[in-house]
């Protein structure tokens, strides 16, 4: 989209010395060249970022550390808000899964606008919608003003994640990438770990309105620095209605409406209406329908079309796409779903589970920094792709093994397995993706990874949800309990806080929470396991390519 980049070559001297990076800074897709394919080696001197750099570096991981806190914040308290509310189980659903499919639905046309209008308009656009959508949520007395709190949260995180990614894709060369971005991940494990502890925490010694008043401070910080640092603005001489001319809006549309209708009929599927009714169906055919009328048209309007069908056009870029969505799916499935484990089956308190998740957090960050170090060290990225799925297929197994008396050894190993495999592959993935793109559609797979995880995520949640319910209202019919408990089992938690424990029905309860939770862990083994085999059609790319842009930071 926009204007066809003059290419500028910045520091550019590869006769005399050849080098595997080149210092540019671009806010526009960049033009990468494989060095290999020229004949050039690998030099030992690598690009190294200056001041101004290292600022949008260090800003875009604060920012990301507000968004990684707020995703997981709500982990420990839905049930405390479903009570405070008058919710049900379904409203709690929504009230986690609302935020991920607007999150999703977004990053790609936030990263499309993007090109036209600029990194840095669209990065504070994006913490405007957060910052809305997080006073909606702080004033909240019912569901639906939650639900509309959490959706424009949704946009505005989802904007952020994208921004991140493509404003890497601007200033780091590939072979340096994930080095550097490293310092984001880490910002986004530290929100993650911190979230769910914290969450537990503000419910239990406060008001659950603290979850969304804590993110105010970090928001007016956001601000500051996004405004102060992320200089990245296009030198375009395009005026504001040229641009709005550049911007393929009938593209936006046909996405965005397709993809929201079939993530709200999957969403509902099995939880809130039968997987065969019109409610679930009709919006699942329509989204459908939708989408491959955005790919006509996508393939109609190139060159400037919202979303490059190039970056699909390989087998190893589709099992990549994969890969980042199975990632996604499990990682909040067992994000949702352990600390859910852990109020239920071990009676634990919202800050209990959120610590109970620690091993799992705390080892993501290890696994994806290796991974960081070693694939710009060795320039090969399959490697980590294979281990991480291999590691991570082994960590949803010993899932299996969680019950009542689960010992604190097995919990932290197994969860400390599941997180290193699946911080290899967040990186790996993430390199691979960009690897396999062409040059000039660099920054959009960037954004298409980031999409492609963040639709996992709701669809892991929504799938796992069914999943859950099923089973567990299959054994409560079986012991001959009302399976109305599966279809509300985050409010009956407090039902069961007040049970005697050697009452045979609160046994009998605790087991079908239990066949639920298998079913789930059974889903992400065979989600990770089939990841695994896919992973396997992902072919050799070079990462060693410079980096060439007609825009500079300022």
């Amino acid at each position: 989209m926009g204007e066809k980049p003059v290419v500028r070559v910045v520091d550019l001297d590869l006769p005399r010395k050849p080098t595997s990076a080149i210092r540019t800074v671009s806010p526009t897709p960049l033009l990468e060249v494989d060095l290999e394919a020229r004949g050039y080696g690998q030099s030992h001197e690598e690009w190294k970022p200056q001041k101004q750099e290292w600022f949008i570096m260090i800003s875009l991981a604060i920012i990301s550390l507000m968004v990684a806190l707020d995703a997981t914040i709500l982990v420990t308290v839905l049930p405390t808000i479903a009570k405070a509310l008058e919710g049900s189980s379904i409203d709690a659903f929504w009230a986690g899964t609302s935020f991920l499919l607007s999150s999703a639905v977004f990053q790609p046309v936030i990263a499309s606008v993007s090109e036209v209008f600029g990194r840095q308009q669209l990065l504070l656009l994006s913490l405007t919608f957060f910052t809305v959508g997080t006073i909606l949520c702080a004033i909240s007395t019912d569901f639906t003003l939650l639900l509309v709190g959490r959706s424009i949260q949704g946009v505005g995180g989802g904007g952020i994640i994208t921004m991140s990614q493509v404003i890497f894709c601007d200033i780091v060369p590939l072979r340096q990438r994930p080095k550097y971005f490293s310092i984001v991940l880490g910002a986004w494990s530290v929100g993650s770990i911190l979230g769910p502890v914290v969450g537990g925490a503000l419910c239990q010694n406060s008001t659950w309105r603290w979850v969304f008043y804590i993110n105010f401070p970090f928001c007016f910080l956001g601000f500051v620095l996004g405004f102060l640092f992320v200089r990245l603005d296009s030198a375009s001489e395009l005026t504001v209605a040229q641009k709005l001319r550049q911007t393929d809006w009938l593209g936006a549309v046909l996405f965005l409406g397709g993809m929201s209708s079939a993530l709200i009929g999957l969403s509902w599927g099995g939880i809130q209406y039968s997987w065969v009714s019109a409610q679930t169906l009709v919006p699942i055919i329509v989204g459908g329908l939708s989408v491959a009328v955005f790919v006509a048209w996508q393939l109609y309007v190139q060159p400037k079309s919202l979303l490059p069908m190039s970056i699909f056009a390989s087998s190893s870029a589709v099992a990549a796409f994969y890969c980042a969505l199975v990632n996604g799916l499990i990682l909040f499935t067992a994000l949702y779903y352990v600390p859910f484990f852990c109020m239920s089956i071990r009676s634990s308190s919202p800050t209990k589970a959120g610590i109970d998740l620690f091993p799992a957090l705390f080892f993501l960050l290890p696994g994806s920094i290796l991974v960081s170090v070693l694939t710009t060290r060795l320039g090969q990225f399959r490697w980590a792709i294979w281990s991480g799925w291999a590691i991570g297929t082994v960590g949803c197994g010993l899932f299996f093994l969680f019950d009542l008396h689960t010992n604190i050894v097995l919990w932290a190993v197994a969860l400390s397995i599941f997180g290193i495999g699946t911080g290899m592959v967040l990186t790996s993935v993430n390199v691979g993706i960009q690897a396999i793109s062409k040059a000039e559609d660099c920054a959009m797979a960037a954004s298409m990874y980031g999409f492609m995880r963040s639709l996992g995520m709701p669809l892991g949640v929504a799938v796992s949800g069914t999943v859950f319910q099923n089973a567990m209202s299959a054994r409560l019919a079986l012991v001959g309990l009302p399976t109305a408990i599966a279809h509300d089992s985050e409010r009956y938690i407090h039902v069961l806080h007040t049970m005697d424990p050697a009452d045979p029905k609160r046994v009998a309860i605790l087991d079908a929470y239990l066949e639920g939770f298998r079913g789930v862990w059974l889903l992400i083994t065979l989600a990770s396991a089939s990841a695994l085999a896919v992973s396997i059609f992902i072919k050799k790319h070079s990462m060693n390519k410079v980096l060439l842009s007609k825009y500079t930071a300022h």
